[in-house]
């Protein structure tokens, strides 16, 4: 790994933590278009361009938003495709759709490039900790060229199958269950306020008990702060999951299938959007069932 080069795309809430863990195994170039960013990575050898950081890596690996921000990212004005050499790997970790994603990775074929489908989840501390969840869509190539890379990242590495998009669609039943259990997580403990529990007991109490969950007992307490001046600690912003259960519904749809219950939970995340939460952390989500969600009292 101490002769690999990666280039890190992006240096966001996911970017950074991960370009700072695979600094030390690996040499690593980071860039990202916001200049605030690039001086608080905390990453050697940050790059004033993409094309910089990229020219010359093993690895590219890009931490963007959505399928315009990867489109922008590699053939955009300062796009990387035009400085890498042929077969280089551009593993891409984010969650931008099946569809974009296939199309990408036609045309990086076109350009003698390989792509890795390997949308990744588990937070930004997981992620600097190489302790993350990574799902992988990529041919024979593709993940023999990645994997050192990809092993460095996670704890859990599946290849899920032999093509780009396979990632995405595993990525997307993922955000279906995240997506669902914050909304459902807000609901009970917006219920939990409504009825006069402490929210805090009514937190500890669930988690002991079946109807616990990973959603539930991570957004829980940032739920109890999303009433509090400034609200919790953004860690993943509430916009995400418009984008991604947007994702879920398309797929379905592709696929034939109802998914009443992530309809139901994008909506309650549109309507976060629409209240001016799409910057706020996910868990602000509860505003839109309790305005005053956080702490209480048990009722006299």
């Amino acid at each position: 790994m101490s002769t690999v080069t990666v280039a890190v795309l992006g240096l966001g809430a996911m970017g950074r933590p991960m370009a700072r863990h695979l600094a030390a195994t690996c040499t690593v170039r980071g860039y990202d278009p916001d200049p605030a960013r690039r001086t608080g990575a905390g990453v050697d050898g940050t790059a004033t361009s993409a094309r910089a950081a990229a020219a010359g890596a093993d690895v590219v690996l890009l931490a963007v938003r959505d399928a315009a921000q990867l489109d922008d990212a590699l053939w955009g004005d300062d796009g990387v495709v035009e400085v890498l050499a042929a077969g280089s790997v551009v593993l891409l970790t984010s969650t931008v759709g099946i569809d974009a994603v296939r199309a990408v990775a036609a045309r990086l074929a076109g350009a003698g490039l390989l792509l890795v489908d390997a949308p990744v989840s588990g937070g930004p501390v997981r992620a600097g900790q190489g302790d993350l969840l990574v799902v992988v869509g990529a041919d024979d190539a593709a993940w023999a060229a990645a994997r050192p890379v990809l092993e460095a990242m996670a704890s859990t590495l599946t290849r899920v199958g032999p093509h780009a998009g396979d990632g995405q669609a595993m990525k997307t039943v993922n955000q279906l269950l995240c997506g669902v259990h914050i909304a459902a997580a807000a609901e009970a403990l917006a219920l939990a306020e409504a009825l006069g529990l402490d929210t805090g007991l009514a937190l500890e109490t669930l988690q002991a008990g079946a109807a616990a969950s990973f959603m539930l007992g991570d957004r829980g307490p940032r739920m109890r702060q999303a009433g509090d001046e400034g609200g919790a600690e953004v860690r993943s912003r509430l916009d995400i999951f418009v984008k991604d259960l947007g994702l879920v519904g398309t797929a379905a749809r592709a696929a034939g299938l109802a998914t009443p219950v992530a309809a139901a939970a994008e909506q309650l995340f549109l309507l976060g959007r629409a209240q001016g939460l799409a910057a706020r952390d996910d868990s602000s989500v509860i505003t839109v069932l309790a305005p005053h969600a956080g702490p209480a009292d048990p009722a006299t």
